[in-house]
Order: C-alpha cells, then sequence, then structure tokens
C-alpha cells in the first residue's frame, strides 16, 4: 500500500485496499506494509484467518447499535447508512443529499454548526449527534428518544399533578368560612382542571349556594362569582352528584349550563365537561363541576387528578359547613345563655358589665341578673359556675333556671341559696359532674328617703365592696361555702344600708384574677381594685362597672384572660330620672379600642 492510499483511507469509507505481494525476506520477516505468505510453511499450524474490522462481521457489529450512524460529506450528501439508521430515516439514500429525501426537518448542512438536534419522524421523536471526521465529512448519530422523552414527560406531568395537589391541600386548609373556601376551591381548578369551574353546595332550605371561576388569560387571577338557585333547576348531573352517585347524565350538561348562564362558550366550539362530587364527613358536601373547549376531552390522568383535587375542595368545605353548624349553634346559645341586663326598678340603678374569655366562644360560666319581687323589692344576683367554655354556659343556664323557680317559693336570700344547693347537688349527681358554684345573692329593698336596703347572702363568692358617699371603699364581710357541693353548706347573709348616690359593686374573680404586670404573672388583686375604685362613688352604676372592666383590661393588656362579670347597684336619690346607660350583655370592645 502506498502513501497516499494510507493517507486516502479511513473507517467507514468502505474500501478495502489489498496491494500485491512481495518477496520475503531469507530470514522469514516481512517488511514493513507488505503482508506475510497465506501459505503455511511446513510444521506451522494451520490459523483461519481474521475478517477485516469493517467486513461483514464488522459492519454486523455495527448494525446492532442502538444509535443509527449516517456519515454525510460537507454537502450533505449521504456516503454511509447502517441498518438502524436506515429504519429510522428510511427516505435516506445513498449518494444522494439528506435535505432532498423530504424528511420534514432535516438539513444536515444547516445542522452542521450544531453538536446535536433533534426532529420528529413518523412518530418518533429522533436526536442526532454531530461527530466530525476528515475530508469534511460528518458522522451523525441517531438516536430514538421517543420512549425515554415519553417516560420523562409522563415523570413530570405526573410531578406537576402532584405539586397541584400539595398547592391546593395548603390553600384550601386555611379558610374555615363556607364562601371562602368555595371561592379558593374554584379558583384553584382553574385553569388546570378547565377554563371554568363551578362549585355547589349541598342545598339547605330547598335551595343551594354557587361559584363559579373562569379563565382570563395570560396568567391573571380567575374572577368568582356566585349566587343561589332552587334546588329544582339544578341540572340532573348535579343532583347525581349530591346523592353519592356517579354523574352519567353529561351529554346535554354543557347546554344546561349555558341556559344557566354559567358558561359562556365561543361560537361554534364545543365543551367537555366533568362532574365530581366532594366528599364529606357523611354524604356529599357539594359538586364540582369542570370545563375546557375544544373537542379534547379529559383522559384517565385528567380525572384521577379531578378527583383528587376533588377530595382536597370537600375536606375543607366540610370543614367549613361543619365550622358554620357550631357557630350557629354558639349564637343559639349566646342568645340563651348572656348575662341579661336588669330592667329598670325605680330607686335602683343598675350598672353591668361583661367579657368572656376569648376561647369561650364569648359565652362563659359567669352571670348575672335580677328578678322582681313582690312589695317593690327586687332579687338580684352575681355568680360564677366551675368550668369554662360551653359546658359552663350550660351549667350556668341551669343555675339560673333553677332561680328563677325557685324564687316564687322562697324570697329570703340565705334560704335560697340553700334550694338552690339541693337543685344543684341533685342535678349534678344525676349527670355525674362534680360542678359547683360560687354566687353572691341579695334582695334590695327602696327606702323612702331614697336609699336601699340591701339584704346579701354569699356562697363562697367574693367579698362585695361598698362605694360611700365619703369617697371611700369598704368590703363587705360576707362568708359563705361553695353551692353544689355538700347536702347543708353554711351560708352567710347580712344587711346593709346604702345611702342615696352609695353603690353595690359586685365582682368576679375574673377581675382580680386578672394576670399582668411586667411579667404577666401578677394578679391584679382586690387591694388594688379597692384603691383604683376610691373616689368613684360619684360616678352612675354603667360608668362604675365599664370602669372595672376597663381596669381589668388595661392590666391584662391583651393576655388570656378568664371571664369577667361586675354588677353595680346604687341607690337613685328620690327625684332623679333613671338613665338608660347599660352597657349591652355581650362582650363590649377592648381597653385598646376605647382610648
Amino acid at each position: 500500500m502506498s502513501t497516499a492510499e494510507v493517507a486516502d483511507w479511513e473507517p467507514g469509507d468502505g474500501r478495502v485496499c489489498t496491494p500485491e505481494p512481495t518477496a520475503t525476506a531469507a530470514s522469514g520477516a516481512v517488511p514493513f506494509g507488505a503482508t506475510a505468505d497465506p501459505r503455511p510453511r511446513h510444521g506451522e499450524p494451520t490459523t483461519p484467518p481474521t475478517a477485516a474490522p469493517n467486513g461483514p462481521a464488522g459492519q454486523t457489529t455495527v448494525d446492532n447499535f442502538r444509535e443509527g450512524l449516517l456519515i454525510c460529506d460537507g454537502a450533505g450528501v449521504v456516503r454511509q447508512l447502517d441498518a438502524t439508521a436506515r429504519r429510522l430515516l428510511p427516505e435516506l439514500v445513498l449518494g444522494q443529499v439528506a435535505a432532498a429525501s423530504g424528511i420534514a426537518g432535516l438539513d444536515l448542512v444547516t445542522f452542521n454548526s450544531f453538536a446535536a438536534a433533534e426532529l420528529t419522524h413518523h412518530g418518533h421523536r429522533l436526536r442526532l449527534r454531530r461527530v466530525p471526521l476528515t475530508h469534511d465529512r460528518i458522522a451523525w448519530y441517531v438516536d430514538d428518544t421517543t420512549e425515554p422523552t415519553a417516560r420523562a414527560d409522563a415523570l413530570l406531568a405526573e410531578r406537576a399533578r402532584w405539586m397541584f395537589l400539595a398547592n391546593a391541600s395548603q390553600q384550601l386548609g386555611n379558610p374555615l368560612h363556607e364562601d371562602r373556601a368555595a371561592r379558593a376551591a374554584v379558583r384553584l381548578a382553574v385553569p388546570t382542571l378547565g377554563q371554568f369551574a363551578v362549585l355547589v353546595v349541598a342545598p339547605r332550605r330547598g335551595r343551594a349556594h354557587w361559584w363559579r371561576a373562569s379563565d382570563p388569560g395570560a396568567g391573571g387571577k380567575p374572577p368568582v362569582d356566585g349566587g343561589t338557585i332552587a334546588v329544582d333547576e339544578l341540572p340532573p348531573a348535579f343532583t347525581e352528584a349530591l346523592r353519592g352517585v356517579e354523574a352519567t347524565s353529561l351529554d346535554w350538561l354543557a347546554e344546561q349550563l349555558v341556559d344557566l348562564g354559567w358558561l359562556f362558550p365561543p361560537p361554534g366550539r364545543d365543551f367537555a365537561v366533568r362532574v365530581a362530587a366532594l366528599p364529606g364527613s357523611t354524604h356529599p358536601t357539594g359538586v364540582l363541576l369542570v370545563a375546557r373547549p375544544g373537542p379534547v376531552g379529559y383522559d384517565d390522568a385528567d380525572l384521577h387528578l379531578l378527583r383528587g383535587f376533588a377530595a382536597r375542595a370537600g375536606s375543607a368545605l366540610d370543614a367549613a359547613v361543619l365550622y358554620r353548624h357550631q357557630a350557629e349553634i354558639a349564637e343559639t346559645l349566646q342568645a340563651s345563655l348572656l348575662p341579661a341586663v336588669p330592667r329598670p326598678v325605680p330607686g335602683v340603678q343598675w350598672g353591668t358589665a361583661y367579657r368572656p374569655a376569648p376561647s369561650s366562644l364569648r359565652i362563659g360560666g359567669d352571670f348575672y341578673g335580677a328578678f322582681d319581687l313582690p312589695d317593690r323589692e327586687v332579687l338580684f344576683f352575681l355568680g360564677d359556675v366551675s368550668g369554662k367554655g360551653v359546658e359552663a354556659a350550660v351549667f350556668t343556664g341551669q343555675v339560673r333556671q333553677a332561680l328563677q323557680a325557685l324564687r316564687s317559693v322562697e324570697t329570703d336570700p340565705r334560704r335560697l341559696l340553700r334550694l338552690l344547693n339541693e337543685s344543684v347537688l341533685e342535678t349534678t349527681q344525676a349527670q355525674g359532674q362534680g360542678r359547683f358554684a360560687t354566687m353572691v345573692l341579695g334582695s334590695a329593698r327602696p327606702g323612702r328617703d331614697g336609699g336601699l336596703t340591701l339584704t346579701l347572702a354569699g356562697g363562697g363568692h367574693l367579698p362585695p365592696l361598698l362605694l360611700r358617699g365619703d369617697a371611700t371603699v369598704q368590703t363587705v364581710p360576707l362568708s359563705g361555702m361553695l353551692i353544689g357541693v355538700v347536702p347543708q353548706p353554711r351560708i352567710g347573709q347580712l344587711t346593709v344600708d346604702l345611702a342615696p348616690g352609695e353603690t353595690c359593686l359586685l365582682y368576679s374573680d375574673g377581675v382580680t384574677e386578672a394576670r399582668g404586670g411586667r411579667y404577666g404573672i401578677e394578679q391584679y388583686g382586690l387591694d388594688r381594685l379597692t384603691q383604683a375604685l376610691q373616689g368613684c362613688h360619684q360616678m352612675p352604676a354603667p360608668a362604675l362597672a365599664e370602669r372595672v372592666e376597663q381596669l381589668a383590661g388595661d392590666w391584662l393588656a391583651g393576655r388570656e384572660h378568664d371571664d369577667i362579670a361586675v354588677l353595680a347597684i346604687r341607690a337613685e336619690p328620690a327625684g332623679q330620672r333613671q338613665r338608660d346607660r347599660r352597657l349591652p350583655a355581650g362582650p363590649g370592645p377592648g381597653p385598646e379600642n376605647r382610648r
């Protein structure tokens, strides 16, 4: 082989050079560039000849590579193809320009400036990898990436679906209001699940609330609106889903939604719609409908995503509905269990203030009130039951009802408290509860000179305070045992006189046990309250009660506290007109909002 022939040969050229045999040296050595005599010498073992690397065996090895091999010259003319390249690109012909094969997007001359290129051919995604060779020739390795790309796309799509559901769980876990939960659900459904979304909550009293969201495009926030609809006007698909049955009547659902004004399809375009029930604790709490325009419907992956989202939206909506039910129950309890403001009585000026504990749904265990008695007398009381929250409020209602029933058979404060003790013991023992109450019960009789005579009975409660006309504050030494603990409790009783303009103040332990101060652990205490009330003797009863509540609130400085109840009884001077300056029965604004 000559030097020119060696320089002109390269792998993949397809040419096999067979030089002419030359004479061998006497020593048997083979000169450089010559081939040995293929005939075996005498006594030497016979070995089979080895095929050339680019002969039939080498070509078979190349043809079985996963990647196909395509070699072109600088003009884009196909010079060599293996079996894999022919299978992936059957239109290519040896000796012709690759761009003239009719394969869309195949221009190897343009591709020469890139290290890799991709195209789609006969439903396959092909990747061409460029490797430069000598003499301006280019080797293109062709790889069919259809299946790996499909697997990667499926993995990315599944990851996107799970990220969507995770984000939905986070967004739907916050609102506890039915309207906010429904709005969040339909807004999150667009545009991932459809261009339109409609959510209908389970009907109440013959009507159902609905919310709707639509995709504004350009990544904008979907607008949400809503309204109510009669149950008999709901499409059958919604009725089926609310019964927990898979909706089947979807043929005319798009037209029904257009008639209701829930969908506004573009002219000449159809809608693909799907309905999913929102599961609740016992029955579906609502129905979610999603719709997208165009002939492409919902595949199995879309339906799986829709059901997963519906499960999360149903849990959020069910929690919001349950919270609404609890709020309605709490409002009903509040209407019947909140302390009632005593009605006006000639010669008596009332002052009340009430602030329940923040965690008690505005109903607590402190109570006060007054009942009329014969001969212009009035029975008043302030007490505190054990426990907090709804259970304490229910027990408070039982105590108040027992007082209202027993005052018709007994008007003496001490004997009335003993009867109340028997009633509370009977109720708590029957229910297996160890509840008790503290109370100050008294009767007020107006005097002819405008003063009041108070008969006070104590059942383990804090001692009342008297604001005298000389600006002093006196503590009433009223003792007694808890109500509802023992069958025959010791009940203390005494009588005090109030001159016109003097006040008797009853309060709960939420005032004296309010914790505040520098470190937030010091109780307000009876001594601090007594000092703060000095000089307040001229204040009307409503203003005095509000003053005590404000003092406790300022001391708390926004911290957690127990129920606070205040009842002030002031002897109204003769001839002074009763003024209706009572505070509302419910909790008033905090001291920080009254400044």
